[in-house]
């Protein structure tokens, strides 16, 4: 491929220009003025970009077989064509596909058109998006992190879901997507009280946002709503997403043993089959790329580049039932990653040669997330103690990372919604067989603000950055303007790692420039 003569900047500022309908499209859903035509309908994604490769997906309103054409010039004038791919209601009309064969360090064009499968000459406009594939040598890398949208009744209003608007200012690599990508256990209404006499619109609404998602065509729904937001389809144009997923994709708190005998809002009552449909939407609708040795996992590892990997968990799929997490031997009931995740991790983390290996966890690690009054969500049980319950995986997973001499783990999380910094010190916690280590915290991106959550000391989280409401304030809307994201740039000469939180208005909240380890 010939090298790019369009900046970077350049095309996300034409792109941004466009708008929703325009001359090639740009990743926002071409609405054909002739009804006949094909159409897309949801925008374009891109995602777990590598040195080489990309997964790019698409939506069509029909059966339509999707002609795709890849370049590393804007213009398309010396673009490879691809075989076709057709979409069909099996799949609610949409394809993904992965470009391989890439040029490392390259901008990426993409750009699909649909046939209708009932007349192969009726052809849609066409639909562009782009990336940039890792390099295969030392350059700074920025990339994003966020949680959390469209939760608690705060959908999309006019403003749009602006946090990702705000992101795209930044012209990051990639966007990690730290879970909660959906809410399909959180029903939208057309307007909503606030304290201070006003109310919240959301200005768009469709029939699955009004119930808890059950059908599989309801968990569809949840995603096709985020992808009508101008914010997010303006993002995915420019920006690969990297997705996992938590609870509020399936229902809120969610493990097998999730008992709904009680929730009048379900009348499917197994959880096991409203994680399957829900499983399934996720990985039709959003660009995930397919793990060969078992097609649905959710964890992975994607390697950017000779500065960078990052390896996303799995906090849901595995763990047993939410208890009050104080047991004092492992067993069943303490399993949170299970026996094959962690064994996976051990051995990726091992075999990294990146400088920095970015750990991306659905859930934290020191803070203490209740389920109700007795039980608890994520790994910490509040007693401050030595290590129980859940913490025993990840006791031992800290464990094993210090005598392997895996320097240079970075944790990114989301979930609770708020935003924080934590330094764990093995001098200040119960458990210290484990070298320090940091953990970033972001989130919400458009859903509502809670927090802050205790810390838990087995091991030894200091607090360093806390942003988070007021005292007795709770679900805070968007307006408020505390959603947030964190942005990490890695510079390809000293390979020192910043991270910076900030918050939705592009304020920049807190910052720390961490110096790599350099093993002898």
């Amino acid at each position: 491929m010939n090298k790019l003569a369009m900046t970077r900047r350049a095309f996300v500022t034409s792109a941004s220009a466009v708008g929703l309908v325009g001359a090639a499209g740009l990743a926002m859903p071409y609405y054909s003025r002739a009804n006949q035509r094909p159409a897309f309908t949801h925008g374009v994604q891109s995602g777990d970009v590598d040195a080489s490769s990309g997964m790019v997906w698409t939506r069509t309103d029909r059966p339509a077989r999707v002609m795709f054409e890849v370049s590393s010039t804007e213009d398309f004038a010396n673009a490879a064509r691809l075989a076709t791919l057709d979409t069909s209601p099996a799949s609610d009309f949409t394809v993904k596909r992965l470009l391989s064969d890439l040029a490392s360090d390259q901008d990426i064009f993409y750009r699909m058109t649909a046939a209708d499968l009932a007349d192969i000459n009726t052809l849609s406009e066409p639909i562009v998006g782009r990336f940039r594939t890792a390099p295969a040598s030392r350059r700074n890398i920025r990339f994003a992190w966020s949680g959390d949208t469209a939760g608690q009744g705060w959908g999309i209003d006019d403003d749009g879901m602006k946090t990702y608007a705000t992101m795209a200012k930044h012209t990051p690599d990639f966007f990690l997507h730290s879970g909660d990508t959906i809410y399909a256990d959180g029903p939208l209404v057309e307007e909503v009280d606030l304290p201070d006499g006003s109310k919240w619109k959301n200005s768009v609404l469709i029939d699955e946002k009004r119930k808890v998602a059950e059908t599989l065509d309801e968990y569809r729904g949840q995603w096709k709503y985020n992808l009508m937001d101008k914010n997010v389809l303006a993002l995915n144009a420019i920006c690969p997403t990297f997705f996992q997923w938590d609870d509020h994709e399936v229902v809120n708190n969610w493990s097998s043993s999730k008992d709904l005998s009680a929730d009048d809002r379900y009348t499917e009552k197994s959880v096991d089959v409203l994680a399957a449909r829900a499983a399934r939407a996720f990985h039709e609708m959003t660009p995930i790329s397919y793990q060969p040795a078992e097609p649905g996992r959710v964890y992975r590892k994607v390697a950017y580049g000779p500065l960078v990997d990052v390896f996303f968990l799995d906090m849901r799929s595995y763990r047993g039932a939410n208890s009050d997490n104080v047991q004092t031997e492992k067993s069943d009931a303490t399993t949170f990653l299970g026996a094959q995740q962690i064994a996976w991790l051990k051995r990726e983390l091992a075999n990294s040669r990146a400088t920095w290996k970015v750990i991306a966890a659905d859930m934290p690690i020191g803070i203490v997330v209740p389920d109700g009054d007795s039980k608890f969500e994520a790994i910490a049980n509040g007693d401050n103690g030595e290590a129980k319950g859940r913490e025993f995986e990840i006791a031992d997973l800290l464990r094993y990372i210090k005598n392997a001499g895996i320097d240079n783990t970075v944790w990114l999380t989301a979930d609770v919604h708020y935003t924080a910094a934590h330094y764990y010190d093995p001098a200040k916690a119960e458990f210290k067989d484990f070298n320090p280590f940091w953990e970033f915290v972001s989130g919400p991106l458009h859903a509502g603000t809670f927090g802050p959550n205790k810390l838990d000391m087995t091991f030894g989280p200091e607090l360093k950055f806390i942003k988070a409401p007021a005292e007795g304030q709770a679900n805070l809307p968007p307006s408020a303007g505390l959603q947030f994201f964190g942005l990490v740039d890695v510079d390809g000469q000293t390979e020192q790692l910043t991270v910076r939180l900030m918050d939705r208005d592009d304020n920049e909240l807190y910052k720390v420039t961490l110096d790599p380890v350099r093993s002898a």
